[in-house]
């Protein structure tokens, strides 16, 4: 029995071995390998790649360095194998991807726009941070077949935006970030309907986006951060349904954040702060977007109160709303319906009235900061959170322990300590009417009333 076993596993081996050895890859074109050469030494030339790797860089090659095969048809009905180049990733990343590093001297070699017509992805990271650098003319066969085009941390390489881009007709990640592009989007950018990321932030862009932006139906995430991007922004962005993140800090966009973005239902991180948008207010349609995470507008003067809206946002984790000008009281709503915060940023408003109570209550909050407004109230110090709840530049605030030590108080102890008759808390609301204002017309109404039966 156990020389029948092996009989049969070395007859598996031979066959696997036949299989293997009758059929082999074809090779990688010996043009398109002389050209990978070519770009690899304009990107560092001390190393020796060619006696590195000498032999076909589909069987062996530098990480960033990716073949695939494909069947080609001569015209005659047979399909005829091929070998060509499908990625090329440069920049040390880490040891789990081990990319060719870039030198100081680093350049961009015409051959990267010319020899692979089959290229998917094209990555450079940190590569140009010397001299500066441009991309070379970029022939119209270039790009047809692109799914990714990355550049990340490039300062050097500065080149206007548009000149690029026509090619890309497939593409569906356009991330340059940390680059020295410039002038404006193009109107162009909307005929890439396949695009799923547009990823420009820290960039030297300006200008007014094109509403053909709203054309990318596909988009799930739209970064622009960090540019000098200016006027209203499209109300076209609201109709992509697909979004998930949107990001446009620290631009100079102005006017009223559109309306339309209430179509956005997928949405889960908004991101406009720093920006000018003014005096309009909060957006109200940000309770109509149930699924949101995260949102940020810090920084615009939007001024106004904090509505009414977050009883449908259960899933909100972070609020940044700083430094917009917001007057009136904190509601209490915002603590019973958003169980799930970690994170409400309220600093540097003119805020007034109490701390709500709610907010006492939230067992997943990490910071609350609501420094330098107008809060008024006490504060008890037997709460368990206290060194998360930041309440400094409120210097109507007291805290309700007199006897306890500032330094056991956490941020608590910049507060003064609250007298027995002074330091009232502002009078709780109930439907914009104070309970102090209701009380002595409430009792004089009984007292009337029960005059009036006595006397009957």
């Amino acid at each position: 029995m156990a020389l029948c076993h092996l009989v049969f596993t070395l007859t598996l081996v031979v066959i696997f071995s036949l299989v293997v050895f009758s059929y082999q890859q074809p090779p990688l074109d010996a043009a398109e390998q002389e050209s990978v050469y070519r770009v690899l030494d304009s990107v560092n030339s001390a190393i020796p790649w060619r006696s590195l790797f000498p032999d076909d860089l589909c069987v062996s090659a530098p990480h960033g360095v990716v073949c695939d095969y494909s069947s080609e048809s001569d015209g005659s009905g047979d399909g005829n194998e091929t070998a060509h180049i499908v990625e090329l990733n440069f920049g040390y990343l880490s040891d789990f991807t081990p990319n060719p590093p870039c030198s100081q001297n680093a350049t961009l070699d015409p051959l990267l726009f010319s020899s692979f017509k089959y290229l998917r992805k094209l990555f450079f990271y940190k590569c140009f941070n010397g001299s500066r650098v441009s991309l070379p003319d970029v022939p119209p066969s270039f790009g047809s077949g692109l799914e990714e085009f990355v550049f990340i941390e490039n300062p050097s390489l500065v080149d206007p935006l548009d000149g690029i881009l026509r090619n890309f007709t497939n593409l569906r990640r356009l991330v340059l970030t940390g680059n020295g592009f410039y002038g404006e989007v193009p109107n162009l950018i909307g005929g890439l309907v396949g695009l799923e990321e547009i990823t420009l932030s820290r960039n030297q862009l300006a200008g007014e986006l094109p509403g053909s932006l709203g054309d990318l139906k596909k988009l799930k995430l739209l970064d622009l951060s960090q540019n000098n991007f200016e006027g209203p922004i499209p109300e076209s962005l609201g109709s992509l349904t697909e979004l998930l993140k949107l990001d446009m800090r620290s631009n100079r966009f102005t006017g009223k954040i559109p309306e339309s973005f209430r179509h956005l239902q997928r949405l889960e991180f908004l991101d406009l702060s720093y920006n000018l948008f003014g005096q309009f207010g909060i957006p109200l349609f940000l309770g109509e977007i149930p699924g949101l995470k995260e949102v940020y507008l810090s920084g615009n003067p939007l001024g106004g109160k904090i509505p009414e809206i977050w009883e449908n946002l259960e899933s909100i984790k972070t609020i940044g709303f700083s430094d917009l000008g917001l007057i009136g009281n904190i509601p209490a709503s915002m603590g019973f319906y958003l169980r799930n915060l970690s994170y409400l940023g309220l600093d540097n408003n003119k805020l007034d009235g109490p701390v709500p109570e709610e907010f006492y209550h939230l067992d997943l909050i990490e910071e609350i900061n609501l420094e330098n407004n107008n809060l008024s109230g006490r504060i008890p110090s037997s709460m368990e959170f206290r060194e998360k709840l930041k309440l400094a530049g409120n210097r109507r605030l007291c805290v309700d322990d007199t006897l306890m030590n500032a330094k056991n108080r956490g941020s608590l102890g910049k507060l003064k300590p609250c007298s027995k008759k002074a330091d009232i808390p502002d009078v709780v609301t109930f439907n914009g009417v104070s309970l102090v204002q209701f009380y002595p017309r409430f009792l004089f109404t009984s007292l009337a009333i029960l005059f009036v039966f006595t006397c009957l």
